[in-house]
């Protein structure tokens, strides 16, 4: 019988990383018209590259969460360039992507687990996304709530829900995609921008 190969390991995103993580992002997010592309994704890495985080399963990038501190009920314009981290208890998900073929092995839960960690050391308060293409339910389940008063860019979709919690609240995953086997959260949280079934969408 064969050994357990290694476990997930992450650490924050490098050079090296881009082209794997970009692969990433559009493989999710592009069949609905919410890709980005890279530059955007660099800016916000460079904006607040301590709550940006790559998630290994062996030699393999197979996800990643950019997240960064922006006011409570905003959130970063999609595709922008010139992303900018703001004086804020608040910290933005704006994106959450697991590979489509390693989505439900929990490495959605356990990246958002770190990046809940992460939040909670730096002193934040809540983190907020943009659940994308239906993944409300799934951030719901991990303690986010709906601010329905909130209007959304018309760039995130029909459906489109701005959501917080606060860092304390349980744990889970984040604009994310990976619940199920494709379906796409976003929380491109900022989106909840989660291409697929992202662990989670999550754009925004």
């Amino acid at each position: 019988m064969s050994a357990p190969g290694p476990g997930p390991r992450i650490r924050h995103v490098a050079d090296g990383d881009w082209d794997a993580l970009v692969a990433l992002e559009a493989a999710a997010y592009a069949p609905s018209g919410l890709s980005e592309g890279r530059a955007p994704l660099e800016s916000m890495v460079r904006a607040s590259p301590s709550t940006c985080f790559v998630l290994h399963q062996g030699a393999r990038l197979a996800a990643y969460v950019l997240a960064l501190p922006y006011p409570e009920s905003a959130y970063p314009a999609l595709a922008a360039t010139g992303a900018a981290a703001c004086a804020s208890s608040n910290l933005h998900l704006h994106d959450l992507v697991v590979a489509s073929d390693l989505r439900g092995r929990g490495l959605g839960r356990h990246l958002f687990g770190h990046l809940a960690a992460t939040a909670r050391a730096q002193g934040y308060r809540r983190i907020s996304l943009v659940a994308v293409g239906g993944s409300d339910t799934f951030w719901a389940a991990r303690g986010f709530a709906p601010h329905p008063g909130t209007a959304l860019a018309a760039d995130y979709g029909p459906g489109a829900l701005y959501m917080s919690r606060p860092v304390a609240a349980g744990h889970g995953n984040a604009r994310t995609r990976e619940p199920a086997q494709g379906r796409r959260p976003v929380p491109r949280a900022a989106s909840a921008h989660v291409p697929g079934t992202p662990l989670h969408h999550e754009k925004g």
